[in-house]
């Protein structure tokens, strides 16, 4: 077998707590500069090789068998029907571009440049590849450098002037054409080699990395990098290889403002777009494969703010991860494209923490092994290792956790993350996990793109995204996009006005004029409140979430809205695939399951989906239960996306607040995977959860059993024991060690100062943080907080001896 079909095995990193202390099986220290650098970046080339085609498997097993005939299977099609010409490398890929320019028709011609590289990276890879049937076929090979010669004579190259995407020039096209440089590298003369290297120095040129701003940020960047860092070792270029290395440093500091990694595990791409699930999820693999890389050459990836990057596993990514899938509400456009669903983009990234965990402590390695594993294995509707599309060096690092016996497939937490700069929280239970997404004047509705996106416009509206443990793993997966009634999201409140594919326009990511959008949480329980401002509408309302042990209670007031439209409150909408008919259970009468079926029920106390939940309604609920099949295509929300129809079954749960309400409001109580006895309990126990207020000022409720008292103060008042003098979040959590903990945020960023009141007798603080200015103890606890708007709405902790 030649050298190109040469792997290396994948090997524990020994001891280090750096990452330049290894990701992949290579020999560790810095490579011999006396060697010359000819054969330093012949290393180089080597383990990037590694890094694109995979390492330590055997092709005969599962699922490395069935990868790689598929594989085949795509290169022989690609093979087949590449004819060059003047425009294009295949018929159906045209780049040449009429009219050059960068609008919509141009970015898909931009498009097609880019589809044509990645066409000839999959060829590059069967041909290298073992068990593909065209394992270094010479017409394979022929072919390869056929097509790189022609895509660069005719439109990648030095004196083209770029057009349509940016994206494809800067990106997209030069890591596909390096990644299948490297693979053919010794069957290059050294004239293609430096045309090649000449076109992505024209198109990324060092100027890309002048300054830490516009496309040159977050996962842009690391993207950026990448490309040139490709262009160096395939052109044995030292400098700019140093260049892009340095040039990865930004990427590191957490920042306070626009694009990258926040403190509280916030992550924001293009602006104001939560984007952990998309462009962070780039950037860990783009971070994880440089370092895997070079970690042994003469340029590590060694930037003293390193750990910081390496702790977003627990602070960013495992919040948003459940039982093998990544949430919808941090993947923003991703979640409208045909191909892909929330279980598999995770599955990449389950990869990643495995392949960065080789260079993090013991310790860290450890616990993400665990919880990749943990992931993987309870991942029953869509197993990572069944994925067709997952590419072998991915199926590599995961098939190496799954076998790994030392490892302790880790639970799901329990824990309440409240991600204050990117208007997210999630609630984890060990039986279920939920989420909740908003908008503010800080972050966008939703982002609409390339044609991608189309109808997203409230999934920042208080969606309520749930799964059980082991149900429900479905609910976003099945063309539920395509298919859904946008209007009709779980948990949002909106005007039924009728908006535009796009509603903002492209880039636009609209955002409401709210400030008063977080909460605040003591790390298991926790608050949250959005003021809601519909997108194009004057609908206008106040939501509050209180996340509990075992369920989820839902508020909202102060609904108000002049559209000349109905406003309604989507309780939930359960996708059931093709043929689901669970029984819907309405205060202890089962109801019809005939498709098309609809029915109001004035005065509902509870109701309960078969196999998903209960729900709860303490005020009683006029509530509207409807089975619809709805018929959808992926083109519907992305341009790019097929035209097939698609049908799926919904069973909707929502309250209709009527056409231009005022003063409106909703409360129920979500029991994720209750059954229908324990809900109608839930129903007739009225003081396991007391409703202290719901109003447009002031949301609260107390919980007795649990000690918990919390309060949204949309503005200064009283709410059972607590006052606040101006707007703020407020949990109180009595423990029975005769201590308290009092949590305080002021989501709008506005208090210059805030005074807190319990009516509880405190004998003494023990902790508080340097915003509390003074503290009365006594008959009453009285807290002052000084300028609360440099706290960005995080929380502040209190704790406290009762007595």
């Amino acid at each position: 077998m030649g050298s190109s079909l040469r792997r290396r095995t994948f090997l524990q990193a020994s001891g280090g707590t750096a990452l330049t202390l290894g990701l992949l099986g290579v020999a560790a220290g810095p490579a011999a500069a006396a060697e010359g650098d000819g054969q330093e970046f012949a290393a180089l080339r080597a383990t990037w090789r590694d890094l694109v085609l995979g390492a330590g498997f055997s092709p005969t097993a599962e699922p490395f068998r069935t990868l790689l005939a598929e594989l085949g299977r795509t290169a022989r099609g690609h093979l087949s029907a590449m004819a060059p010409a003047d425009g294009s490398l295949w018929p159906d890929a045209v780049w040449k571009d009429p009219e050059p320019d960068t609008d919509a028709e141009s970015y898909g011609f931009s498009a097609m440049m880019n589809e044509s590289l990645n066409r000839l990276s999959t060829l590059a890879q069967a041909w290298a590849q073992p068990g593909t049937g065209l394992t270094g076929d010479p017409a394979v090979l022929e072919a390869v450098l056929t097509g790189l010669q022609h895509v660069y004579a005719r439109v990648y190259n030095e004196n083209t002037t770029r057009y349509g995407n940016w994206w494809n020039w800067q990106i997209g096209g030069p890591q596909a054409f390096m990644d299948t440089c490297v693979l053919v590298h010794e069957h290059l003369t050294a004239e293609r080699i430096a045309a090649y290297c000449r076109a992505v120095d024209h198109f990324v040129p060092d100027s890309v990395f002048d300054s830490y701003t516009g496309t040159s940020t977050g996962a842009n960047r690391v993207d950026l990098c990448r490309s040139v860092i490709l262009r160096s070792i395939v052109g044995d270029a030292p400098d700019r290889l140093a260049r892009a290395v340095a040039a990865l440093n930004p990427v590191f500091p957490y920042v306070t403002a626009g694009d990258g990694f926040y403190a509280d595990g916030s992550f924001i791409q293009h602006r104001n777009v939560p984007y952990i699930g998309g462009y962070g999820s780039v950037l860990h693999d783009g971070i994880g494969r440089l370092m895997a890389l070079l970690r042994a050459s003469r340029w590590p990836v060694d930037s003293p703010d390193a750990q910081l990057f390496l702790d977003t596993v627990d602070n960013a990514i495992a919040p948003f991860v459940h039982n093998g899938l990544i949430m919808d509400n941090v993947s923003s456009r991703g979640i409208s494209r045909a191909g892909t669903s929330d279980h598999t983009r995770a599955h990449g990234l389950l990869a990643t923490i495995a392949l960065v965990g080789q260079g993090a402590s013991e310790q860290e390695n450890a616990r993400w092994r665990a919880m990749v594993k943990g992931w993987m294995q309870r991942d029953r509707f869509a197993p990572p290792l069944q994925n067709p599309k997952l590419s072998l060096v991915r199926a590599a690092l995961l098939q190496s956790v799954l076998d790994d016996t030392s490892v302790t497939p880790a639970p799901e937490p329990v824990q309440h993350r409240l991600f204050h700069h990117m208007d997210r929280a999630t609630h984890r239970r060990r039986g279920w996990c939920a989420s909740v997404s908003m908008a503010s004047k800080r972050i966008a509705h939703y982002e609409f793109g390339n044609g991608e996106h189309a109808r997203g416009y409230h999934t920042g509206a208080g969606w309520l995204s749930w799964w059980g443990d082991d149900f429900g793993l479905e609910q976003y997966s099945d063309a539920y996009w395509p298919t859904v009634d946008p209007y009709r999201l779980p948990g949002i409140t909106v005007s039924r006005k009728p908006l535009a594919d796009g509603e903002g326009g492209n880039w636009g990511q609209p955002m409401p004029d709210a400030a008063w959008v977080g909460g605040t949480t003591d790390g298991e329980f926790g608050a949250t409140g959005q003021h809601l401002i519909g997108l194009s509408s004057t609908m206008n309302a106040r939501k509050s979430w209180f996340w509990l042990d075992d369920s989820v209670v839902c508020l909202g007031a102060g609904i108000t809205s002049a559209d000349g439209h109905a406003v309604e409150t989507t309780v939930d909408n359960r996708a059931l695939g093709t043929t689901g008919a669970p029984a819907l259970t309405v205060d202890g009468r089962v109801q019809p399951a005939t498709q098309g079926w609809r029915r109001t029920f004035e005065d509902a106390g509870w109701a309960h989906i078969e196999g998903h939940a209960g729900y709860v309604f303490p005020q009683g609920l006029k509530l509207t239960a409807v089975r619809e099949e709805r018929t959808g295509s992926w083109r519907d929300v992305n341009t790019g996306g097929p035209a097939t129809p698609l049908t799926r079954r919904y069973l909707t749960l929502c309250t209709d607040h009527g056409t231009d309400p005022a003063d409106a409001d909703y409360a129920y109580v979500l029991l994720p995977g209750a059954s229908a006895a324990t809900t109608a309990l839930r129903a007739a126990d009225r003081g396991r959860v007391r409703i202290l207020a719901n109003t447009g000022d002031r949301q609260g409720v107390r919980v007795p059993r649990l000690g918990l008292t919390a309060v949204n103060f949309w503005a200064a008042g009283t709410v059972g024991p607590l006052t606040a003098d101006a707007p703020a979040s407020v949990l109180v959590r009595e423990h029975r060690d005769g201590t308290a903990t009092v949590v305080v945020s002021d989501p709008a960023r506005r208090a210059a100062s805030l005074e807190i009141t319990w009516a509880k007798r405190v004998s003494a603080v023990l902790s508080k943080p340097a915003t509390v200015t003074a503290a009365t103890t006594g008959a009453t606890l009285k807290l002052a907080f000084g300028d609360l708007t440099r706290a960005a709405g995080a929380p502040q902790k209190v704790r406290v001896r009762l007595g």
